[in-house]
Parts: structure tokens; sequence; C-alpha cells
């Protein structure tokens, strides 16, 4: 299967992006749109849920907030940057957010401390590549790359030069364990095991 439509005409901002149908679900990355349909797979969203509960039920009522997908991150190229001028607006399937001052009532301005991206067919390219270099340049401390299909997970740990190293590779029966959320780990085998057969 192949990438989703792009709205290609020209670039975009989150003035424009906040004017599009509620029905639809689109991305911005350096202003370029990306449709975010069709829907995700059962197993993307049994993924998403029993990993979205197990950081709820790990953070508790403490100060870290995790939120799921549809749920707008705007990332300004600049400090101060006007809502409405910024490029780039992503729904990443999970976010979590240790910063309040982030969130605001139509979601977060700024680099969660968390992203983790699950991969469907449509997505699997943009979020390899596009996305990682959109959340490598906006200080994204550590970004999850899951693939259901092949049951891995890789982990991007950002550096103190700013800058991705080469993945943590987690397959099989090992266990996920998280720099941005510390204590909060993943057995593979038990979130793998979610996907409906």
């Amino acid at each position: 299967m192949g990438e989703p439509a792009l709205k290609d005409d020209r670039l975009y901002l989150y003035r424009d992006y906040k004017g599009w149908p509620e029905d639809e679900r689109w991305e911005l990355i350096d202003g370029v749109a990306w449709n975010m349909s069709p829907a995700p797979s059962t197993g993307h969203q049994a993924i998403s849920m029993e990993l979205g509960f197990s950081i709820r039920s790990f953070l508790g009522k403490g100060g870290c907030r995790v939120f799921a997908a549809p749920f707008d991150v705007l990332l300004p190229d600049s400090p101060g940057q006007p809502d409405d001028e910024v490029p780039n607006v992503v729904q990443p399937d999970l976010a979590v957010i240790c910063d309040p001052s982030k969130l605001r009532p139509f979601g977060c301005v700024g680099a969660p401390d968390l992203v983790i991206e699950i991969l469907s067919p449509y997505t699997s390219r943009r979020d390899l590549a596009e996305k990682h270099a959109l959340y490598e340049r906006h200080g994204v401390r550590e970004y999850w790359v899951i693939d259901p299909g092949n049951r891995y997970v890789h982990v991007y740990v950002l550096g103190d030069d700013g800058k991705y190293p080469k993945p943590g590779l987690h397959v099989g029966a090992m266990t996920v364990k998280s720099t941005a959320c510390p204590g909060f780990e993943v057995k593979l085998e038990e979130l793998f095991a979610a996907i409906p057969a």
C-alpha cells in the first residue's frame, strides 16, 4: 500500500489546518499536508490502547500526562512563533508531556518528552523519515517506532548533540525501557499479544 494523499499545491500553516473539515485527519510537516486516512487497523488500535493504559497507570496523577491520537502537537520553528504560523502539526499515536505549560485546550505546543508512533502501511515511510527528522530537530527526548507486523520496536533517544543516534532495536521477548519516563518498561511479548488473532 502507498502513502496517503497529499495537499501539495502549496505549503500550509496551522491557521489553514484548523479550518479543514473535522471529519478529515491531516498532519503538517514543514508545511506539507499529509492525509491520515484510512483509519488505523485493529492491531494498531490494540497496541495504542494497551500502551496508553500502561503509561497512564505508571504515571498516575503526577506531573506527566499521556495523550492519544487524535491530539494535535504543534512544533514551532522558533520560540514565540504564533500558533497560527506554525508549519508543523502532527498527531502522534501517543505523546507524553511533562511540562504542563505546553498544554493547550486544542493540544500541545512544543516537543513532547516521549512520542510513540505505531507503523501502518500508509504511514511507515513518513514515521521513519519525515517524522524522525522532525522530532529530532524539535528536541523530542525519546521516540519509539513500533512495527506490529514485524513485531519490533525501535527506540531513539536524543543525544547531547541534539541528534538521535542509531536506534536500539527491541524484538522477541525483550523489554523496552523508557529514559524519558524513568522506570516505565514494556515487555514486548505482552504488548504484541494484545494484537487480535
